[in-house]
C-alpha cells in the first residue's frame, strides 16, 4: 500500500527506491566563504583576489568574470567555471577584496552534485523497515509517499484462571495480567495491527471458539500461557483440534514450552505464562516469524563471545538466557 512520508516509520518496504536525482542536486558549498578557481591562485604563497558577486543559498548565480572571488554561503550553487572555497574564519578581507592563504587543495569545501548519490542509484531495497534516517532520505529525493507493505494483523490474547486484568481488584489467589501489554507493545513496534482479545479462562472449548474466530481475519495469533505439560494447559491441545502444531519446545532455558503451527491459515505463536520468557521467546523465535510474515528482510542479532564474571553451570545441549 501506499503511504505518506510521515506515516511511513517503520513499515516494510515493498518496492525498491532509486534516486530521480542527484543528491545533492547541483554543485554546492560546504561552507560560507569566498569561491574561486583554483588556477586564479598563486602557486606559491597568498593571493588577492577583487571579489565580485554574492550568492546565497537558493540563488541563481551568475558566471562571473576571470580572476576574482565570490561571496558565497553554505548551500549555495556554485557559480559556473568557479572550483573551490576558502573559509571565511581562513582569508582576509580589505575592503572589496579578499586576501587568500596558501595550501588549499583543488575543490576544497565544494560538495558536487550526486556525490551522495547519482541519479539512477537504487537506494533502499524491498524488505527494509524504514527508519527515521530513511525517511529523511527520501524526502530529500523529493518522495511524499512510499510503497509498503501492509500491516501484519495480529491477534494477542492471555491464558488462565488466575490472570486478572490491571485495574481490577486481584483476586484471591490472583496475579495481573503482564504478557499482553508486553506483547502489544513489542508487536506495536514492528508496526503491526494488533487486536487485543484479552484474558481467556482455561476451558477447552472457549480456547477453541476463541483461537477459531481470531484466526478469521488475521494473519498471526500469538498467546501467553496454556502450552506447557500440565493438565489445565489447554493452547497446545486446541490448536492441534483446529490446524497444526509445527513444533513444541525447545532446548532453550527460559522459554521452552513455546509452540508455532498453523490455525486456519494463521500462523500461531504459543508462548509461555512466564513475563521473562515470554519476552526471551519473542526476541529469539517469534521475531523472526514476524518478520518473515511482514517481509522484512531480517538480521538477527550479532552474537559476541565474552567470558562471564561468573561460575554459571547449565545442562549440555541447552541454550540458557542468563
Amino acid at each position: 500500500e501506499r503511504v505518506p512520508l510521515p506515516e511511513a516509520d517503520g513499515r516494510v518496504l515493498a518496492e525498491p527506491v532509486v534516486a530521480p536525482i542527484p543528491l545533492p542536486p547541483f554543485d554546492n558549498s560546504a561552507v560560507d566563504g569566498y569561491a574561486v578557481r583554483f588556477a586564479d591562485l598563486a602557486p606559491a604563497g597568498e593571493t588577492m583576489l577583487a571579489v565580485r558577486g554574492r550568492v546565497a543559498a537558493g540563488g541563481r548565480p551568475s558566471p562571473p568574470e576571470a580572476g576574482v572571488a565570490v561571496r558565497i554561503f553554505t548551500g549555495a550553487p556554485m557559480p559556473a567555471g568557479l572550483d573551490t572555497v576558502f573559509m571565511q574564519e581562513d582569508v582576509r578581507a580589505e575592503g572589496d577584496r579578499v586576501v587568500l592563504p596558501a595550501g588549499l587543495k583543488p575543490g576544497a569545501n565544494r560538495r558536487l552534485a550526486g556525490e551522495d548519490a547519482p541519479a539512477g542509484a537504487r537506494l533502499l531495497d524491498p524488505g527494509r523497515r524504514l527508519s527515521p534516517e530513511d525517511l529523511s532520505l527520501l524526502a530529500a529525493l523529493g518522495f511524499d509517499a512510499v510503497t509498503v507493505r501492509r500491516r501484519l494483523r495480529v491477534a494477542v490474547f492471555s491464558t488462565g484462571n488466575e490472570i486478572c486484568e490491571p485495574g481490577a481488584p486481584l483476586k484471591e489467589a490472583g496475579i495481573y495480567d503482564a504478557n499482553r501489554f508486553l506483547l502489544r507493545a513489542l508487536l506495536a513496534r514492528l508496526s503491526c495491527a494488533v487486536t487485543d482479545l484479552g484474558i481467556l479462562p482455561d476451558d477447552p472449548a472457549i480456547l477453541r471458539a476463541a483461537l477459531a474466530r481470531a484466526a478469521d481475519g488475521h494473519d498471526l495469533l500469538v498467546t501467553s500461557g496454556g502450552v506447557s505439560t500440565g493438565e489445565e494447559d489447554h493452547v497446545k491441545a486446541a490448536v492441534e483440534v483446529l490446524g497444526t502444531l509445527s513444533f513444541w519446545r525447545l532446548g532453550i532455558k527460559p522459554g521452552r514450552p513455546v509452540a508455532l503451527g498453523v490455525v486456519d491459515g494463521a500462523a500461531f505463536i504459543g508462548l509461555p505464562g512466564n513475563p521473562v520468557a515470554v519476552f526471551v521467546t519473542f526476541v529469539h523465535v517469534a521475531r523472526a516469524l514476524v518478520a518473515r510474515l511482514s517481509g522484512e528482510a531480517y538480521e538477527p542479532p550479532t552474537a559476541w563471545p565474552v567470558r562471564a564474571g561468573f561460575a554459571y553451570r547449565k545442562k549440555e545441549g541447552r541454550r540458557e538466557y542468563v
